[in-house]
C-alpha cells in the first residue's frame, strides 16, 4: 500500500517536472505513467463505466479512423491501456484512451485494460489536451480552444507555450485569434467547409456581418485565399477613403501595427487607439507589446 502511495506520489512530481521543463510532450508523460505501473496496476474496466475526460478538446471523430482502429483491435487487441481516474460522481473519466474506448464499443468489447491514476482537474486538462495536440488532426477551433485552455491553466505567455509545443508564436496567435470569429463562421471551420488559410484572413476583419458574408461567398463560390485577400483588402480600401482626410498620412503606420498587433488600430487627433474584443485579446496584445500587467 506505501509502495502504491509512494509511486503516485512521485508520479505526480514527474508530471509536475515535464509540465514546467523547456518542451512538455504528452508521450513522455503516457511513457512515464505506463513505466511506472505494475502488472498488477492494470484492470479491466466495464466499457460502460467508462466517459469521456470533461476537459476533452475533441468534440468531433473520424468515423473512418474510428473503425480502422476498432478492425486492429479486433485482430490485434488493444496494444496499451488507456488511462483513467475515478469519478466523484460514477464510473472513472478517461484521461487518455477515449478513442480506443469508442472503437471498443464499435466492435461490441465489454471491458478495456486501464491504469487508474489519481489526478488533479489541471492535470486531467492539460494530458487530455496535450494527447489531441500533438497525437490527433483537431480542427483549428478545437486546436484553437485547446491552445487558449493552455494559456490560462498553465498560466504562461503565448511565446513560452510555442517554445514549449515546438510551434511558432505566429502560429499560436493565429489560431487563438479565431476564436473571435462569430460562431456561425466557426461552425463552417469545424465542418471543414472553410480552411484555415480562410479562416486568418477572415479573422483579420472587423464587421461581423462582413466576416459572414464573406463566409458564406467562400462556400457558394469555391473562392480561393487569393481572391478573398482582395475583397478584404478592397473592404479595407473603403473604409480608408471613409475616413478624415488629415488622417489619412498615418495609414502606412496604422496598418503596419495592425499588421503586428493583429487588430484594428486607428491613429486620429494625435492619439492611438488599439481595438480588443475581451480581456484575453487585451493581454494577447500586451504581450506582443512586451507589456507585463
Amino acid at each position: 500500500m506505501d509502495n502504491n502511495n509512494n509511486k503516485r506520489r512521485a508520479l505526480g512530481r514527474g508530471l509536475e517536472d515535464l509540465f514546467s521543463s523547456e518542451q512538455i510532450d504528452f508521450d513522455q508523460i503516457e511513457k512515464k505513467i505506463l513505466n511506472s505501473s505494475t502488472v498488477d496496476e492494470v484492470v479491466e474496466i466495464p466499457v460502460e463505466e467508462l466517459r469521456p475526460n470533461p476537459y476533452q478538446p475533441r468534440k468531433v471523430f473520424d468515423e473512418e479512423k474510428l473503425q480502422e482502429l476498432a478492425d486492429s483491435i479486433k485482430e490485434h487487441g488493444i496494444f496499451q491501456p488507456i488511462i483513467v481516474k475515478k469519478s466523484s460522481i460514477k464510473g472513472y473519466e478517461i484521461i487518455a484512451g477515449e478513442r480506443r474506448v469508442k472503437a471498443c464499443k464499435l466492435i461490441g468489447l465489454e471491458k478495456i485494460p486501464a491504469i487508474v491514476r489519481d489526478f488533479s482537474d489541471q492535470q486531467m486538462m492539460e494530458i487530455a489536451l496535450l494527447e489531441n495536440l500533438q497525437r490527433e488532426n483537431l480542427n483549428s477551433i478545437e486546436e484553437a480552444m485547446a491552445y487558449k485552455n493552455l494559456l490560462e491553466t498553465m498560466n504562461i505567455t503565448q511565446e513560452e507555450l510555442a517554445k514549449r509545443l515546438g510551434k511558432s508564436r505566429s502560429h499560436i496567435t493565429n489560431m487563438v485569434g479565431l476564436l473571435n470569429l462569430p460562431e456561425e463562421v466557426k461552425d463552417l471551420i469545424i465542418e471543414n467547409k472553410i480552411s484555415m488559410s480562410h479562416a486568418r484572413v477572415l479573422s483579420k476583419m472587423e464587421n461581423k456581418d462582413d466576416i459572414i458574408a464573406l463566409a458564406n461567398k467562400i462556400v457558394n463560390d469555391n473562392l480561393n485565399v487569393r481572391d478573398i485577400e482582395d475583397v478584404s483588402k478592397n473592404e479595407d480600401i473603403k473604409k480608408t477613403h471613409q475616413v478624415k482626410k488629415q488622417d489619412s498620412q498615418y495609414g502606412y503606420i496604422e496598418n503596419v501595427l495592425c499588421e503586428k498587433l493583429g487588430t484594428k488600430v486607428k491613429i486620429s487627433s494625435n492619439k492611438i487607439n488599439i481595438s480588443f474584443t475581451n480581456v484575453n485579446d487585451l493581454n494577447r496584445i500586451l504581450e506582443i507589446l512586451n507589456i507585463s500587467e
